[in-house]
């Protein structure tokens, strides 16, 4: 249940993406802040992207300002604020089940692949006790660009994979097109059957 909240209390929350939304009670608010502020966060550690960190403040700045809009606006105006996912991600997903039949092995592939790369990033601290310096420095080096290359690999694949698509529905879209346009003879009046001979000729046989 939503309820307007100020002071102390409010202000240290807003501090905490996503907390100060949902200290007043737009629990789906600040559940989607703050998931999205610590994926971010993951994300930009474990794949070595560190460009994504810039997205962070951004977020941040939008929770902050978020709270503090809610807390000026009016009762009424308060209580007509829908608490909805940030960027509309219920949307986006739609029926779960659905979402996940559809992007099943998508979904598989990544999981297995930040899988393997959190082992292999613990495999090479062994490495250092059993094969030498040099060798294990260089696994270990590896191993550290190994989630770049994958995340790379991934974001030409999906292009790839955006621009084929793309091209399949305009190559299903013409076909279909043509099996539904109806060709037309043209109007031919010498072609059109004489309706008085037609008519002498069924009336011949009884006379």
């Amino acid at each position: 249940m939503t309820k307007q909240k100020k002071g102390f209390w409010l202000f240290i929350f807003s501090l905490i993406p996503g907390a100060g939304e949902m200290y007043m009670g737009f629990r789906r608010q600040g559940i989607s802040i703050m998931l999205l502020f610590w994926s971010l966060i993951a994300l930009a550690s474990g794949t070595g992207m560190g460009w994504i960190i810039m997205f962070v403040p951004i977020l941040w700045f939008y929770s902050f300002f978020n709270v503090h809009n809610l807390k000026s606006l009016s009762e009424e105006e308060f209580h007509s604020v829908e608490d909805s996912y940030v960027l509309h991600l219920d949307r986006l997903v739609g029926d779960s089940e659905a979402f996940l039949d559809k992007y099943r092995i998508l979904i598989a592939v990544v999981l297995i692949v930040f899988g393997a790369t959190i082992l292999w990033n613990n495999f090479t601290e062994i490495l250092y006790w059993i094969l030498p310096y040099n060798l294990a420095n260089m696994l270990s080096s590896i191993s550290y660009k190994l989630p770049q290359i994958i995340v790379a690999a991934g974001i030409i694949g999906l292009g790839l994979y955006i621009l084929t698509e793309k091209k399949r529905r305009l190559a299903k879209e013409e076909e279909e097109n043509k099996e539904n346009e109806h060709y037309w003879e043209p109007y031919r009046p010498y072609q059109q059957p004489e309706t008085k001979d037609s008519e002498s000729t069924e009336l011949s046989p009884k006379e």
